[in-house]
């Protein structure tokens, strides 16, 4: 997950059965917008609209995790994930998953992947 401050992104699975994403977004968007207001906060938080995609493969799940983290970068918030405080990114840097400097220059399996409501 990464939250940006106009959007975020996230992988999330939902139950067998289950394809209500639009139920899950309220949910989400409801509880954060409730605690947001609570410590005194108004205004507009949340887009309209939301994007969803199916994973098909390992492939597609690696490209969409590493765009997800990438996406401070791409709007220019930071010059690599590691400077962005809001995603999961250093999770995985803790992990070992990601090394401290991945990101800084777009890595190639984003190169083309364009996703919708950006």
């Amino acid at each position: 997950m990464v939250i940006l401050p106009d959007h975020l992104h996230c992988i999330w699975r939902l139950p067998e059965g289950d394809f209500d994403y639009s139920k899950r977004w309220r949910i989400i968007k409801g509880s954060f917008t409730h605690w947001f207001r609570s410590k005194g906060n108004d205004g507009k938080i949340w887009q309209n609209r939301f994007w969803e995609h199916a994973i098909k493969d390992d492939e597609d799940f690696a490209r969409h995790f590493d765009y997800i983290h990438y996406n401070p970068v791409k709007h220019a918030l930071v010059d690599r994930p590691a400077k962005w405080e809001f995603s999961t990114f250093h999770k995985y840097l803790e992990k070992g998953w990601y090394s401290e400097d991945w990101g800084s220059v777009e890595p190639e399996n984003l190169k083309n992947l364009n996703c919708v409501g950006e």
